[in-house]
């Protein structure tokens, strides 16, 4: 047992001394890549137009209707602009419609579909109403989902 302690000990007194060479990082700051340069131009390019797509396709409110047990159902409304206070339209539609409903954080598949509002039985007519004579959203832009 004690041989190998003192083994290990002469093997690190050895490296103590000894200093690796390290080599200069700013010497390959000079270096400029053309390539690279012209990758950067066209993933900005792919992110903007993305980001267009994203906003395009954000304009458009959906609602849907979803079967819960028997005759009981959910409304929920997706795509309303973040900025508009959601709790706020959703206590008018509430006190309206005589409904209960809640407003939801929707992470689907790991891509924020950002928050939804959920109220209790099939809204849709009233919730498309509502949101064009406030002037929320735009007629054209709400897409309601389902039969009925």
């Amino acid at each position: 047992g004690g041989g190998a302690g003192c083994q290990t000990r002469s093997a690190r007194s050895v490296y103590r001394g000894f200093s690796f060479p390290r080599m200069d990082l700013d010497a390959l700051s000079g270096f400029k890549d053309p390539i690279a340069a012209l990758d950067e131009e066209d993933a900005d390019k792919a992110a903007a137009a993305e980001e267009q797509d994203a906003r395009a396709k954000a304009e458009i409110v959906h609602i849907r209707v979803q079967q819960r047990n028997g005759r009981k159902c959910i409304t929920t409304v997706q795509g309303l602009n973040q900025d508009l206070d959601l709790k706020r339209i959703l206590k008018v539609i509430k006190k309206q419609h005589c409904c209960n409903g809640t407003v939801v954080d929707a992470d689907a598949e790991g891509k924020n579909m950002g928050e939804v509002l959920q109220l209790q039985g099939d809204q849709r007519a009233n919730v498309n109403k509502f949101l064009v004579d406030n002037e929320l959203h735009p007629a054209d832009k709400i897409k309601i989902h389902g039969h009925g």
